[in-house]
């Protein structure tokens, strides 16, 4: 409980960011985007083949219904969904073992096409065709221990995306006599980035609010277009400051 006071008082704004996300998440539909893209092949999945597969698009909200996605056989998943090798902590993707994708399939991690500077450029997976998420199955009811956010390659839809974070790296940067305010400013409280969503995003039009899966809540800016999509970040799923200020 936040009170009224006859004394200066501050209240962390990771308050306000959790009473943001407490709102955003009853009301706002999922969809798919990767924000750091590494490309995907799933070696055995037919070339030329796409399948549309449902989407719940809010869990908190029966009445929200589904969404269609295209899923075929290239990919992108964020990087850092990655590894070569892991440890048994690391919950995603990696060479040897499994995961699923989220309304997908389950894959497995084969081999990794590398460029001159030694970095990832592509990664080779095979998939279960038996594996399909609400098919019933019983390979689909298999348990893996991680699920990763996905789109489609061909589908894709390249947009524009603005990291909003805190303006200032201390929660009271005017309370030190002995420094500047300005020597506090967040060096990284705006980055802009190329992304990719789902197509179902296309419409989207300034206000429409978004949760990105295990990424954050993010809001259509008024600068976008249908040929060139905006979105704001408006708070991430979990309050990362607080695991950098213990």
């Amino acid at each position: 409980t936040i009170g009224v006071a006859k004394r200066d008082n501050i209240i962390d704004v990771s308050v306000l960011e959790f009473c943001v996300r407490e709102d955003l998440n009853k009301k706002s539909p999922r969809v798919m985007a990767v924000l750091d893209p590494v490309k995907v092949v799933i070696t055995n999945y037919p070339e030329g083949q796409e399948e549309w597969l449902d989407a719940e698009n809010n869990q908190e909200d029966e009445s929200a219904g589904y969404r269609k996605v295209p899923f075929s056989r290239e990919i992108f998943i964020e990087k850092d969904d990655f590894l070569e090798e892991a440890n048994n902590k690391f919950f995603r993707l990696t060479l040897g073992k499994e995961v699923r994708l989220k309304n997908a399939y389950i894959i497995k991690g084969e081999s990794v096409i590398k460029n001159d500077a030694n970095e990832i450029t592509e990664i080779h997976v095979s998939y279960d065709p038996d594996s399909k998420s609400g098919s019933g199955t019983e390979a689909s009811l298999r348990k893996v221990k991680g699920t990763l956010h996905w789109v489609s390659v061909k589908h894709a839809l390249k947009s524009e995306v603005r990291l909003y974070d805190r303006l200032f790296t201390d929660e009271s940067p005017d309370g030190h006599k002995d420094k500047d305010f300005l020597e506090f400013i967040n060096p990284d409280s705006l980055k802009v980035i190329e992304a990719f969503v789902e197509p179902s995003l296309k419409d989207a039009t300034s206000g429409n609010q978004y949760q990105f899966q295990r990424i954050g809540y993010f809001c259509v800016d008024s600068d976008s277009r249908k040929d060139h999509l905006v979105f704001n970040k408006t708070v991430g799923l979990r309050d990362t400051w607080a695991k950098v200020n213990k």
